[in-house]
Order: C-alpha cells, then structure tokens, then sequence
C-alpha cells in the first residue's frame, strides 16, 4: 500500500500513542468519551483518546439528535437532571451554534390521554423554570384551533389544546466529532479504529496504560497514562474487565428505535411531542431535512451492544402510533427509509429504577482499586458536564499516586470555548456567503449547518476537480468535496466514516449508501493508497456495516 499524506498523518498519530506518557488516556469515542478528552485536554493534560471503531460509531450515532432539557423526565421526579440540562443545552446553543440549534415543539393533547392538558401546562413551566426562564422562548398554552393552526395534519378527533415549547436539534455524529476534533485542537491526540485488547499494570499494580491493537494495519503496541478513563457506555462493563477485575458498575441497557420516513407524508412542520394512543409512552416526530425521524422505543436490551437492531415490532409500534396522531400519513413498513437502534447505558443511581422508562438518564463516575476510571449513564446533553466530573476524578487519581502532571498550558473553560467551527455571530450570514459560493441553497446550509465557519475549507476542496462540487446523492445536499475534506481534515478511514457518520447517507437513503459507496470508494483509494484489492474489500465491508446496522429483524 503506498503511503498517502493521510496515512502518514495517522502514522505520526499512532507513533505518539506509543511513545508519549499521557496524563489521560481515554477509552471510547462516543460523545462521553470526546467530552473527557476535551475536558481534558482544555485543561492542559496530555491527553489520547483511542476508540475501537468510530467516533460516535455506537450509541451516540444512534439517538434522537437532541439537545434537550428532558421534558419526559419531569413525570419522574428527575429535576435535578432536567436543571443540569437545561443549563447544558443553553451552553451548547452558544458553543456549537452551528451544530445545535433551536427546534419548537408542538404538543397537542387529546381527551382522555394520560398526561392531560393542565398537567402539559404545568409542566412546561416548570419546564421553564428548571432553565431558569433562559430558554430560547417560554412556552405557551395553546386551545385546539391553534394546535391545528400550527399542525393542520394532526387528527382533530379528541383534540382539547396542547402547548408549545422549545428545545433543541443536533447532528449527533457531527457534533462527537467536534468535540473530538476540539480535543485535538488543545494538543489531545485521537486514534480511530484502534481496539483496547489489555492493560499495562504498575510494579505497584496501579493500571498505567492500555495495549492497543490498530485494526487498520493489525498492530499492537502499549500506550502509558497516569489515568485510565473507560468511557465506552454500553461496552463499559466488557472495557473494565478488558483492564483487570469487572468493576461490577451497575448499567441497564435500554434499547431505543427510531424510524425515518418522507417528511410529507406525515405534514409536520414543527416537531411534534406526543403521547402514543398504543400505550401511553411519549414520543417525537423530528423533522430532518425532506424526512421526519420518528421515535423512540423503549424496551430492556435483549442483544449485546455490537448486535443491535431494530425489530419489525418496533416498526409497527411507530408506525400505527404516527398513523393514529397524522391519519393521512397511513404510513406502511414500505414508506421507511431507515430505521436503527441504539442502546442507552442507564446508570442504575436510585434505589428502585428497575425499568428503563423510571430509569435516571442521570450519570455516575465510578473509581477501581487499582486507578480505572469510569464513566456511564448520562445523556448527550450532558456530555460536558459528565466529563467534568470525570476530570475531577481524575486528579483525585493524580493525588493518589502522588504524580500529579504539570499542565503544558494554561487551561481554558469548556463552558466558554467554542467547538471547531462554532464562533460566529450570524448563522443567517454564514449561509448567505455559503450560498454565493455554492450557488446551491441546501448545499449551503447543510455546509454551514456540519462545518460552521469552516464551510469555506470544505469547499476549497472544490478546487481539486470540476466533479468535487457535486452532490453524492441527487436528493440529498452531501458533496464529493466532503469526501476528500472527510479524510484529509476529520479522521475518516473507511467507506462507513464517510457515509454513516461524517454524513448520514445512510439514514437518508434506501439503499443505506450502498450506491454511493461503490461511487466514492476509488477517490477513498486514491487517498489513502488502498489496492484494488483493497477497495474491493472496503466495499465488502461497507455493506457489511450498513446490513448490521439498518437491517430490520423479524
């Protein structure tokens, strides 16, 4: 294979990896585990980051795409969780401006149904005021005639008022990279595909470092921190075991379906909160671009975390559960475009949380005898905030083993900090220039919308062929320019890199990007210097990745 910059890049990275001693090293690339590293990192420490797959390759790939306080939670008494929310979703409003952005939420309420109007009222203002009234608007009552007003295709039968809120929507891929990418920016250095195959213990039995296997070239080598941080949610049960004794951490895995199907069908124009006519359970209906994200389930975990799928069940839960609130959508398994599922490691921090509906979404840091530290439960909305805790663990590590690091710069706050990308003032502006440039309105947005201010470096890459400034896919506003960007600036290694999580090809189409990935596969080749024989299997891979994923079980 020749040696592309790309891959000698990677190669340096790996080098590091071997070579430094880290004062923290993080397993698990998923938002909890790139908010450790930025934590860190902000903080001065030299920090790794080593993930198995990809960033956000597993749970965080697969959620609602909120940033949200947690109105569902209220019901359950979780006050404090919906307060640190709403003050974490107000910050990454601000830090993150072009990846989390204002979504209003329409909740129409019907008679008879289990959360009735008064109790929806009182509860959005509590709602309100757990956020301290600093949400992007207070919500408002509304009687039946607005409801429908607002969202004409709801069913009307039974229909006594409701509410409007507001909350907030993010690429969740998008921003686990940004986050990682922002760790990298402060000094941390980040490895994709590299497997945690065992522990490096200290004379003294403390955990001092990890072997580590790079799953693109199938070698092994030692990486040394002071602390070890496992951060690999569902996996981190399996990771703790990987590094010496099981840390007995006490994780409910809680299964969540989503489906994505044609946004016209349904006729939503905000989201839609709403209390399922099947059982009761509340639920979304997210708009995204031409298709609206319905979701989520919520059952007990019958398949580890590597197996998961959705099940014709859960199909036809959301399904008939929309049809009812939207009855011209008649939506059939034939109208879904996709549908994933993901699995939430509740941590189990209350006495008497036995299902994952009563469940705390709140988080817990747990410390082993011999330094291992972990992190589970949460929520991405509070990824910040858990990877602080976690770094306060950590320098009670440090003190500890009686090495506490000399920070190599003067630390700078997570809370104020923007992610890559995010200082700008004027999101309107920014796709006003986008869109000059591109000449093309959804390109431009979607540009800035995953990139922020470095929507001009994508486009750049433009600049390389007359074929770079057209899209991947008609329908949809991805570009090839994305494809060599992906690569050369965001750690992309592989075919499912680019289409499952730089962009989400593969939610967005029925095919799951097969097409685009038999498309895109030879400029991949050419930058990262595959053989034929590795593009073939790249490609092999792909689909093998896209049927685990998306493929729906009887």
């Amino acid at each position: 294979m020749s040696i592309s910059p790309e891959t000698a890049d990677r190669r340096a990275s790996l080098t590091r990896l071997a070579d430094d001693l880290f004062d923290v090293l993080v397993i698990g690339g998923g938002i909890t585990g790139a908010g450790v590293a930025r934590e860190a990192a902000l903080a001065g420490y030299r920090t790794a980051l080593v993930e198995r797959d990809d960033f956000a390759a597993g749970t965080s790939s697969r959620s609602s795409r909120l940033v949200h306080g947690g109105v569902r939670y209220l019901e359950h008494g979780h006050l404090g969780l919906v307060f640190e929310s709403s003050h974490e979703r107000r910050l990454l409003l601000q830090l993150a401006p072009h990846l989390v952005r204002p979504l209003a939420f329409t909740w129409p309420v019907y008679r008879g149904a289990r959360v009735p109007r008064w109790k929806v009222r009182a509860g959005l203002l509590l709602y309100d005021a757990l956020a301290l009234f600093r949400n992007v608007q207070a919500h408002e009552g509304l009687n039946a005639a607005e409801v429908l007003e607002r969202e004409p295709a709801l069913t009307s039968e039974g229909l006594t008022g409701g509410a409007r809120y507001w909350d907030a929507a993010t690429n969740d891929t998008r921003l686990t990279l940004a986050t990682a990418l922002g760790a990298a920016a402060s000094g941390a250095v980040l490895a994709n595909h590299c497997a945690v195959e065992g522990a490096v213990h200290s004379a003294n039995g403390r955990l001092a470092g990890v072997t580590v296997r790079d799953v693109l070239t199938d070698t092994t080598f030692a990486v040394r921190a002071r602390v070890v941080v496992n951060a690999t949610g569902p996996w981190s049960e399996a990771t703790a075991a990987l590094t010496g004794e099981s840390q007995g951490t006490q994780v409910l895995g809680s299964a969540g379906t989503h489906i994505a199907v044609p946004r016209q069908r349904i006729g939503n124009h905000d989201a839609i909160t709403m209390v399922s006519p099947l059982d009761g359970r509340v639920m979304f209906v997210l708009p995204s671009g031409p298709h609206a994200i319905v979701g989520t389930t919520e059952q007990p975990a019958r398949r580890g975390p590597d197996e998961i799928r959705a099940t014709e069940t859960d199909v036809t839960y959301l399904l008939q559960s929309v049809n009812r609130m939207f009855p011209h959508a008649a939506l059939t398994p034939d109208d879904v475009i996709s549908a994933w599922c993901g699995i939430r490691p509740l941590a189990m921090t209350r006495a008497g949380a036995h299902s994952a509906n009563s469940a705390s979404r709140e988080h817990a840091v747990l410390h082993r005898a011999d330094g291992l530290v972990s992190v589970t439960g949460g929520k991405l909305t509070t990824y910040r905030a858990m990877a602080a805790d976690v770094l306060a663990q950590a320098r009670r590590e440090f003190a500890t083993s009686g090495s506490a690091p000399v920070p190599i710069h003067a630390p700078l706050p997570s809370a104020s900090t923007p992610l890559p990308g995010g200082a700008f003032a004027s999101r309107d502006a920014l796709i006003a220039e986008a869109r000059a440039a591109t000449q093309d309105h959804a390109v431009a947005e979607h540009l800035v919308h995953a990139h922020g201010t470095q929507w001009q470096k994508v486009w750049r890459s433009t600049h390389h062929t007359s074929t770079d400034a057209g899209r991947l896919v008609e329908t949809l506003p991805y570009t090839w320019a994305e494809v060599r960007y992906t690569v050369q600036h965001e750690l992309a290694c592989t075919l499912s890199d680019v289409l499952i999580r730089r962009t989400h090809v593969a939610f967005e189409t029925r095919d799951h990007g097969r097409g685009a990935a038999e498309r895109i596969a030879p400029l991949m080749a050419s930058l990262l210097g595959w053989s034929d024989e590795e593009r073939v299997a790249a490609v092999a891979r792909y689909h093998a990745d896209v049927t685990r994923l998306f493929a729906i079980d009887a």
